[in-house]
């Protein structure tokens, strides 16, 4: 309530300000390209340590982003009337030797951390010790009813360690398998997501969750699931009803296959019987996991920065724009030295695009509604900043319009598409696809949807609690380049996932051609100046499974 009687104070303000602006403020703010360079270069410095959660590069960070939403003259949106709102997390790290092994035949077999296992915990304890725990091979560990796909039948996980594939039952069937079509094809949906599975797995008593890594299922490569082996976040208190399991992480691909060997089944085959919906887990005779570990916990409070420009006429109804400022810090030496993984493009341009909306929009002539701006902290930690937002909000959620989230955009030129990243969700499709007409441009779904993209940003946090979404990610499709068509979007989108994505070469360039990041950008723009000016609420679309959760808070929308 406070928070909303502030906003209505903010209108006579605003309304006074509007009285100053001229529509040539409004026609000159653009979004500029060399600003956005411009920051980047700063946020991805080495002085800023690669940007981790609880570090001095975070210190930095927030008093950069602070100042600049100051220097906007936009308005406080956090805590205590201040620029953020504080994140409690946890920091937890395995200690070496990290000792893991599976018990075979009566004879130990060791498992290298970063090699052929990468784990971590989320649990706030010392020590993790797991005795001859039995592993279950649970397929694609699905429970879904309202599909008729249940691969647990009556197993008992409690006390055993849940083994998992990646992705979907129908991600490599066959047309003619039973599972074909059963799921999103080769859109991944939420039950082909390692947090899904991690979840159901807790949900189940499991001690631990082991997904066997593919790079095209899982969409990246084993370099970037081992990025930071034994190493973790989590939010020190979370609404989850359930404890996580102890240890949870990836599964080499051949070190799967020679574990299961040993329990006398093929990985290839057993893929194929999972993708039918008479597949049922079943434990892995003769096969027992073991580990004995130290974990080393850090609590600390990272930040959210929000920022608010409020509404003329509405300001209680908000529309939000968001990216996250974290990256991974820093780590081993690369082959030229450098140990700071800096995120210029994941995700320090997203960030710059808030910062230059936020400009063109505080230039412009006052929105009827308001817009928060909010960086968030813990992306890459698993949406920690967002997911504190969403269970603990500034403002109420049942009347946030809308949100807009930029994670990663391509530095590869002008395109004559935008890429939308999960396709039949709800109507901003529409609004996006208007906004790219007037662009001269149209919308292309996204050609890598395998890659689960819709449920690994922040935006995801949002939509879990019924708040319409739209992403804006470089990385789901290659975009039809102005200057070398799909061809030359598919190859900038190889190069950078397939070399730099959270390594050291993630770097600020002064060579990007930053026109097809101003192109998407500004295209959100224009949603935002249409939606602000209105008294619309977007829907999600039939068929979505957030929307039963938007309706059930109608009655707040009602005018």
């Amino acid at each position: 309530m406070y928070r909303v009687i502030c906003l209505l104070l903010s209108v006579l303000a605003v309304t006074a300000c509007s009285k100053t602006e001229s529509s040539d403020t409004a026609t000159a703010a653009k979004i500029d390209p060399q600003r956005l360079s411009s920051i980047v270069k700063t946020l991805a410095s080495d002085d800023f340590e690669g940007r981790a959660p609880g570090t001095p590069g975070e210190d930095k960070t927030i008093r950069y982003l602070v100042d600049q939403f100051k220097s906007l003259g936009l308005q406080p949106a956090g805590e205590d009337g201040g620029f953020t709102q504080v994140v409690p997390m946890i920091h937890t790290r395995i200690g070496a030797p990290a000792l893991i092994s599976l018990q075979a035949g009566g004879k130990p077999v060791p498992l290298a951390q970063g090699k052929d296992i990468a784990v971590s915990t989320v649990r706030n304890v010392d020590q993790i010790k797991i005795d001859n725990a039995p592993i279950v091979f649970v397929g694609f560990g699905v429970n879904a009813p309202e599909r008729n796909w249940d691969d647990y039948g009556d197993i008992d996980l409690k006390g055993k360690v849940a083994l998992f594939l990646v992705n979907d039952p129908d991600f490599a069937a066959a047309p003619g398998e039973p599972a074909a079509g059963k799921f999103g094809g080769k859109r991944m949906t939420y039950y082909g997501r390692w947090s899904y599975k991690f979840e159901e797995a807790a949900r189940r008593g499991a001690v631990a969750a082991l997904v066997i890594h593919e790079n095209k299922a899982a969409g990246y490569p084993w370099s970037v699931a081992a990025s930071s082996p034994g190493e973790n976040y989590a939010l020190a208190k979370s609404d989850a009803q359930t404890k996580p399991v102890e240890l949870q992480g990836w599964l080499q691909n051949a070190a799967a296959a020679r574990l299961l060997k040993r329990a006398g089944k093929d990985l290839d085959k057993l893929r194929v019987a999972a993708r039918s919906p008479d597949f049922k887990a079943f434990e892995l005779q003769g096969l027992t996991f073991n580990a004995d570990l130290t974990t080393k916990v850090d609590q600390f409070k990272s930040r959210n920065v929000l920022a608010l420009l409020p509404g003329s006429k509405r300001p209680d109804e908000v529309l939000m724009a968001s990216a996250h400022w974290d990256a991974y810090g820093q780590g081993s030496p690369d082959a030229q030295g450098r140990t700071v993984r800096p995120g210029a493009n994941d995700d320090a341009l997203g960030t710059a695009g808030v910062l230059e909306l936020a400009r063109v929009l505080k230039a412009g002539p006052p929105l009827e509604r308001s817009v928060l701006f909010a960086v968030w902290s813990g992306e890459e930690r698993g949406l920690l900043g967002s997911k504190e937002y969403a269970q603990s909000p500034m403002f109420p959620l049942e009347k946030t319009v809308a949100n807009f989230t930029f994670d990663i955009l391509q530095t590869a030129g002008a395109a004559r598409d935008v890429i939308l990243v999960g396709k039949g969700q709800s109507d901003l499709e529409d609004d996006l696809a208007r906004a790219a007409h007037k662009q001269g441009r149209v919308v292309t779904p996204e050609s890598l949807p395998q890659n689960g993209l819709f449920y690994r940003a922040d935006h995801f946090s949002m939509a879990r609690k019924g708040v319409p979404v739209l992403l804006i990610m470089g990385i789901a499709g290659g975009a039809d380049l102005v200057d070398g068509g799909r061809a030359a979007g598919d190859k900038w989108i190889a190069d950078y996932v397939g070399n730099c994505y959270h390594k050291t070469c993630d770097s600020w360039d002064p060579n990007w051609d930053l026109t097809g990041a101003v192109q998407d950008i500004s295209a959100i723009r224009m949603i935002i100046d249409d939606l602000g000016n209105s008294t619309r609420w977007p829907q999600w679309k039939s068929g979505s499974e957030f929307k039963a959760l938007r309706e059930q808070s109608a009655a707040a929308r009602k005018h």
